[in-house]
């Protein structure tokens, strides 16, 4: 008998984690190394597992998670992001938790583009009276 493999996207600025469940002992791997390793800072690594601990699922599935792009922070919140739609495929009436912690909302915010004339997105040069 084949396991159930529950698979979903999660982004987060320019991370793109791919996550998959499956039915097991709660074992957690990044990118081919365990969790603890890959995410050295504990309160990263444990923003991570929000969606699990909402719903009562933790130690239900062991989570392996293809994540590219972005710093530690934003691939930690897209790998809660696609640990919280992953969990959607898996048990439909989660929503209501989930949406009330705000797992499902991709949080859409992203670096501004550097303008020209200007040192940063916004920051204008020096105004010089004399």
């Amino acid at each position: 008998m084949e396991k159930e493999i529950y698979a979903a996207t999660g982004r987060r600025k320019t991370a793109v984690a791919r996550v998959r469940l499956i039915p097991g002992s709660g074992e957690a791997k990044i990118n081919g190394k365990p969790a603890g390793e890959y995410f050295s800072v504990k309160a990263i690594m444990n923003s991570m597992f929000l969606p699990l601990k909402a719903t009562d699922t933790e130690g239900k599935f062991d989570i392996l998670v293809n994540v590219v792009g972005g710093g530690f922070s934003s691939q930690a919140d897209a790998v809660k992001h696609g640990i919280a739609r992953a969990l959607l495929l898996f048990d439909e009436t989660l929503r209501g938790t989930l949406k009330k912690e705000g797992f499902l909302t991709r949080d859409a915010r992203k670096k501004e583009r550097k303008k020209y004339g200007l040192h940063r997105a916004r920051k204008a040069r020096q105004y010089r009276k004399r």
